[in-house]
């Protein structure tokens, strides 16, 4: 881990006053989109307003010293899509997966047994079948149509978004048979995308153990019950970790955007972190440098991407002045979706579940809730309230159970003599709690501040949590930290509201309409040389470098580049 202060240091001394290329954000997606357009020849500067680099993949010691937890990001998922690690080497600038065989585990309360997604397909069927036959043999068959679509999923998440209105060329008005399959056909999907998570588990499930285990994936990005869209979340999320696994990377998530640093070095680029972008200097219509919040001014000869969420772009970088009045409407009007709140735990032993304990200890993950969608309704209604949930879904990650090298010191101090053998690192990722506060459970009136109550509320899920899932939970802790939405939107700022989705995950924030539609192409109309490169373009959040490669497409096109000559080199 003390390679991250190494390789960031190494970046820090004063660029050049021109470059041909600035990235706004050393996140994982504007790192990536920094490396191909380093890898095309052009000089690159990554400007990074926090101290590390990292974005949503950071790796920090929250708990206690030699403690590494990962900030936000966890399981590497969509990223197992991904060519960008071999498109670019990255296991030659250290990065490393573990591939463990449980992906997740979903517990019920008061040992009402598990479900859990493995590896290997015949193993999941077999977990999903103590329950229910009919839902094994269900996803079965769903996950069979994915594999025959997996090769237009992958491309799709790795392009920019097609035009909607492409499916309509080269067919003949007078061929009425094709036109009626491919609107039966577009019905189909149309209807399948903007399925909400209680309408596809209906249709696909019986029971209401698997129903919670599926639901939890569309309620991971925010989506209620109730929600369009959410049922193809459930179908997509589901069969992606079927496919690839719910993966770690080695040491910490941070040694993704590590080893694309280190390639982004090797082709000349630098990185620059404490280092805030004030504003994006324009002439003429054209992005000419990018201003600090220090005073300094370093000039862009050819384009700036820019990997922050797209209203800090609008309205802080270039100004709602410099844009069209319609796009300007539309960022406003953006919905980010609801916030998260995070427990971080430094334990002393071994966790005793209820249930399917050697399972359980040795999932990647594990989602713990009641069976059934109408515990997601009441979540998701007192969010959306401003009220605290009362029962709200966490989502444990298994820190260093599945990386025994995120405690890399034992610990010191006269009661201790606990080594790192000993110890356990986990987090809690709480979904869907409001941003600003209400009232509280306690009936109290009034806004109340996330700092009075958060330490608080974090109590009441660990004695939730002990109650009715993991008995000696308040027993092994060592230290606990509690974040709030607030203290999220500080690490870093592009986590807008404390949300993870850098803008909600809606079908009308989807695709092609990304941030929004007049967005969608990772363009700004107005200025031909700044660009989109974050999440809040398509294919949107989740760990998957996909904004920042395809946002590389784009402009390497636009400078008469061959993207796929470059990828190949």
């Amino acid at each position: 881990m003390q390679f991250i202060n190494k390789i960031v240091s190494s970046y820090s001394s004063s660029p050049s006053i021109e470059y041909d290329a600035i990235v706004i954000g050393a996140g994982h997606n504007g790192l990536t989109c920094a490396c191909y357009l380093a890898k095309s020849g052009l000089t690159v500067l990554v400007l990074e307003d926090y101290h590390s680099i990292g974005g949503m993949t950071l790796t920090e010691e929250i708990t206690l010293p030699g403690f590494w937890s990962d900030v936000h990001a966890y399981g590497y998922q969509l990223a197992n899509l991904s060519p960008v690690p071999f498109e670019l080497d990255l296991k030659r600038y250290g990065f490393e997966l573990i591939y463990p065989e449980i992906s997740i585990s979903h517990i019920f309360p008061n040992a009402h047994g598990c479900v859990s997604f493995y590896k290997s397909l015949d193993k999941t069927l077999k977990s999903i079948q103590k329950i229910s036959d009919k839902d094994a043999r269900s996803w079965n068959k769903m996950f069979d149509e994915y594999q025959s679509n997996r090769d237009l999923i992958i491309s799709a998440l790795n392009s920019p978004p097609a035009d909607p209105i492409e499916h309509d060329k080269g067919i003949s008005s007078n061929d009425k048979l094709t036109k009626s399959k491919i609107v039966l056909a577009a019905g189909d999907e149309f209807r399948r995308r903007n399925q909400s998570m209680r309408s596809w588990c209906d249709e696909h499930f019986e029971s209401d153990e698997i129903k919670a285990m599926f639901g939890t994936f569309a309620a991971f990005v925010g989506l209620s019950p109730e929600d369009a869209g959410g049922g193809d979340l459930c179908y997509s999320f589901a069969a992606i970790i079927q496919d690839g696994g719910n993966n770690v990377v080695k040491g910490g998530f941070v040694n993704l955007p590590l080893a694309l640093a280190g390639y982004l070095k090797s082709k000349g680029g630098k990185i620059m972190t404490s280092s805030c972008a004030k504003r994006i200097v324009l002439k003429n219509s054209k992005a000419v440098a990018v201003e600090l919040t220090n005073g300094k001014i370093i000039g862009a000869r050819r384009l700036i991407a820019s990997s922050t969420d797209p209203f800090t772009l609008i309205f802080k970088l270039i100004g709602e002045e410099h844009v069209d009045s319609d796009i300007s409407v539309g960022i406003k009007r953006l919905e980010w979706g609801d916030s998260i709140f995070g427990i971080y735990l430094a334990l002393n032993g071994p966790l005793k579940y209820k249930t399917g304990q050697e399972i359980v200890s040795n999932s990647a993950q594990v989602h713990i809730s009641p069976p059934g969608l109408e515990y997601f309704s009441k979540i998701f209604y007192e969010c959306r309230s401003g009220i605290l949930p009362s029962n709200p879904l966490p989502i444990m990650s298994n820190d260093s159970m599945m990386d025994p090298t995120r405690i890399v010191r034992s610990l010191s101090g006269p009661s201790s003599g606990k080594h790192s053998t000993n110890s356990q690192l986990i987090k809690f990722l709480i979904l869907s709690v409001p941003y600003q506060l209400k009232k509280s459970n306690d009936s109290e009136n009034g806004t109340l501040e996330w700092g009075r109550v958060k330490d608080r509320y974090a109590d009441q899920i660990v004695e939730m949590i002990s109650h009715d899932y993991v008995p000696n939970l308040k027993d092994v802790i060592l230290k606990k930290v509690a974040f709030s939405p607030i203290d999220y939107e500080k690490k870093p700022i592009n986590s807008i509201k404390g949300t993870l989705s850098c803008g909600s995950v809606l079908p009308y924030q989807s695709g092609w309409m990304r941030p929004i539609a007049q967005l969608g192409s990772y363009k700004i109309p107005s200025i031909p040389n700044v660009y989109l490169c974050g999440s809040g373009s398509h294919p949107g959040p989740g760990v998957s470098m996909a904004p920042g490669r395809n946002a590389a497409q784009v402009i390497l096109n636009d400078l008469g580049f061959d993207f796929k000559k470059i990828v190949s080199a």
